[in-house]
This record gives structure tokens, sequence and C-alpha cells, in this order.
């Protein structure tokens, strides 16, 4: 069994952190309240007043994302079709916060995760969600400030699969997925050595449904930006299989352009093995939506051959 200490952050961060550090370095905010406003792996957020949102590393390896968004969004935003953070305060490390963090201003809309949409509106959301894929994969990377390539080895199956095997047995031992082997056997019948050098582009790179946006049951923003590098674009493909259902998955396509054979097949596998990891993460953290979107994925695929 993977410790729960896995999830544990290196540092601790409170709000009574998030004000000293943010009080100091910009003034102008320091009377508005300030109150959690969400959790992942790499960072805390945190709400300043109604209007702003500011994030802090909670692991050093979040240091280079949060530096990363910091040079690299305010030159892609304005080139999107859907609105993404764009960093208004840039804080320093100090005796307060010993890391770099930023403040943004506050998208609109709930994570996909608490949402739930009807057919019509699965449909909408997969049409913006194809046509923002669309743009910016054809942004072309030498037109934006250095990005890094796919340091994390997304597509490189030596290293995916022990860390799928790993998850996939303690959900079925949990009783929480049928008998993993199809998935496993799906997976090791694609088998990636590593993005495709042929199909390089920008990809977002770690897009699934809790960074997707919706108000009023429209997709309205991409947030979480750090793993934003030259990837492969299967990587960001793969929400056409965890996000949307069958029924809304050719519209998601249409929207996006041609998408061939390989690269659904390579889109499957990031999902599958996303899915697996996101389900066990919500599981350990106590997240019933992120277990539950997880879960949909890997049950939905476990009939695969």
């Amino acid at each position: 069994m993977t410790g729960a200490a896995e999830w544990d952050a290196e540092i601790a961060i409170d709000a009574a952190i998030a004000r000293t550090a943010i009080g100091r370095q910009f003034r102008q905010l320091a009377p508005l309240p300030i109150e959690p406003f969400g959790e992942g792996w790499d960072n805390a957020a945190f709400l300043v007043g109604d209007a702003w949102v500011f994030r802090f590393p909670r692991r050093r390896v979040a240091v280079a994302l949060m530096e990363t968004e910091l040079r690299v969004l305010p030159a892609l935003a304005p080139r999107l079709p859907l609105p993404i953070p764009l960093p208004r305060f840039a804080g320093r490390p100090s005796d307060a916060f010993g890391w770099p963090f930023a403040g943004y201003a506050r998208l609109p809309g709930r994570p996909l995760t608490e949402c739930v949409l009807d057919d019509d509106a699965e449909t909408a959301a997969a049409v913006a969600c194809g046509t923002f894929l669309r743009a910016l994969h054809a942004i072309a990377p030498a037109t934006l400030p250095t990005l890094p390539r796919d340091e994390a080895g997304r597509f490189e199956h030596a290293r995916c699969m022990p860390k799928l095997r790993v998850r996939l047995a303690e959900l079925h031992a949990l009783g929480l997925i049928e008998d993993p082997a199809p998935l496993l056997a799906f997976q090791e019948r694609i088998a990636p050595a590593g993005p495709r050098a042929d199909r390089l582009c920008v990809v977002h790179g770690d897009l699934y449904a809790r960074h997707l946006l919706i108000a009023d049951a429209r997709v309205s923003g991409a947030i979480d930006w750090g793993d934003v590098h030259v990837g492969d674009p299967a990587l960001d493909l793969a929400i056409g299989i965890t996000i949307f259902s069958p029924n809304s998955r050719p519209a998601f396509a249409r929207a996006y352009g041609e998408i061939d054979e390989r690269t659904w097949d390579l889109a499957r596998y990031r999902g599958i093995y996303s899915s697996a990891l996101v389900a066990h993460y919500g599981y350990r953290v106590g997240d019933a939506g992120l277990l539950q979107s997880g879960l949909r994925v890997l049950n939905a695929h476990g009939g695969l051959r």
C-alpha cells in the first residue's frame, strides 16, 4: 500500500503565512480578507478579497512550475479563446515565505469535478475544449518565452507502468474497480517510448476535470498551467477520453480537427494512466470529486483488450 505521507506537502502553508507574505510585498492588498481557496499536489491557493487568487508552492519541485507560469502565461493568454489565469502579482522569496508565489485575477466558475452537465451542456463544453486545444496546439513554441520539454516522462512507458500497476492494484483491492488486467493489457500494447518528435507543440500538460472551470453551464476557463511545455498533443487530447462521454466526444474531435488513430490511442493511454493517479489521490486525501472522476474513466474502459 502507498502511504498517506506520499501526499503530504513539504511545507505547510496556512492563511496566516499567506497573509504575512502578501501583505509585506503588496501593501494595497493587506486590508483584504484572506481565506483558503483550495489545495492540490503542487500548490495551496488563497482567496484575497473577492477578486484575487494567490498560489503558493507546497513542494520544491513546484517552484520551477510557478516560475514557468509567471514567464509564459502573459504571452499565452491573449492568443487563446478561453480565459486563463494571468499573473498580476509576482511574489519574491522572503523570510515570510521562502519560495516565489503569484497572484491572479479570479476567474469565474467552479471546477468541473464539482459540476453536473446535461447532454447539451456537455456537448457545448466539448466544442469549447476542442476549439481551445486547437488554438493552443497551433501556437509555435518559438513565439513564446522559453518552454521546457517533457521532463516528467509523461509518455515514457517504462516509467509510467510501475506506478500504474501499483495504483490499479490498490484500487482493485479496495473494491473500487474491476480486474485491472484489460487496462494493463491495453497500456502494454500502446507502450509509447516518449513524445513524438514530429508532433511537438505547446501543451497545457495537466488538463483534467479539476483544471476546467464551469460557469452558467459553460466552460469559463482553464487553470493550473505549471506543467505547460513542448510536448505531444495527445497529452492534452486525453480530456476527450477523461471528461467527455462517447456521445459528446465526436463534437470535441470535430472542433479540434483531424485526430488520427495513433493519437487517439495515446490519448486513451494517458487518460487511463492519469485517471488511475487521480482516483488514487482522491481516495487517499478524501476528495470524492476526484475519486469519482478517475473511477468513471477506469470503469468505462475496464473491458479494453
